[in-house]
């Protein structure tokens, strides 16, 4: 599921659009290397098909991971929050505070890996893993491309189909932004690695592949029968 628009307006310049972000030392995997991919189409279908991203960074010298809502604009990624929480706050916008290192995640589990060994479990999965230092967005402009982002990144199109948030519900959001430049994703798929050994012992071996999907869009109690269905939830 796609949700935006993968080259960022002139008021939200991103990176030069190239085919694939450069590698670093920090987004090079010690394991599994032969998993690891660039590719910016695939980083951002990755991303695009996420709710809920982890964001990771350091308070008072203790890791914190926080699950957060999230929404892409081309090479930039924006992370939903409240005024008073302390690392939006501490982010800064770029000029009176340094910014905030960060580590962002994505992760989709696809398949569950089932071998005939307990060690060779394992899970099929797509995951992104975002490095760099986060500003908060102070421009208007960009504060509000931001939020359309964010709820477009749980439903496509829904935005425009609701009320813009006012000037008292503006004040209570913060926003920060998060610029793709170091950026790696890591794929598994295939079935099972099982031992040469192990190959005949009597245990079922495969993948259980899973899945999402959408129920059924229940209205609220109070919703004017006169109001129809949209389009793009009819389309999920």
């Amino acid at each position: 599921m796609s949700t935006a628009a993968d080259t960022a307006s002139a008021e939200t310049p991103g990176p030069p659009a190239a085919d694939a972000y450069t590698p670093t030392d920090r987004t090079v995997p010690t394991r599994s290397r032969q998993r690891a991919s660039y590719d910016r189409a695939l980083v951002h279908s990755i991303l695009d098909e996420a709710y809920v991203c982890h964001l990771g960074f350091v308070r008072d010298g203790a890791p914190v991971v926080l699950p957060t809502l999230f929404g892409r604009v081309g090479d930039r990624l924006y992370v939903h929050g409240s005024t008073g929480s302390r690392p939006l706050r501490a982010a800064g916008d770029g000029v009176a505070a340094p910014g905030l290192p960060v580590c962002l995640t994505v992760t989709h589990v696809d398949g569950l890996v089932l071998a005939r060994s307990a060690f060779h479990h394992s899970l099929n999965y797509r995951s992104v893993v975002v490095l760099g230092t986060a500003h908060q967005v102070t421009d208007p402009e960009e504060l509000r491309t931001a939020l359309d982002a964010l709820v477009d990144q749980v439903v496509p199109g829904r935005s425009a189909d609701s009320r813009p948030a006012n000037a008292k519900e503006l004040a209570a959001t913060s926003v920060i932004r998060l610029n793709l430049d170091e950026v790696s994703a890591k794929v598994r798929t295939g079935g099972p690695n099982d031992d040469a050994e192990d190959l005949a012992l009597p245990h079922w071996s495969g993948v259980v592949p899973v899945h999402g999907g959408y129920g059924t869009p229940v209205p609220a109690d109070d919703l004017d029968p006169a109001v129809a269905l949209p389009g793009y939830l009819a389309a999920l």
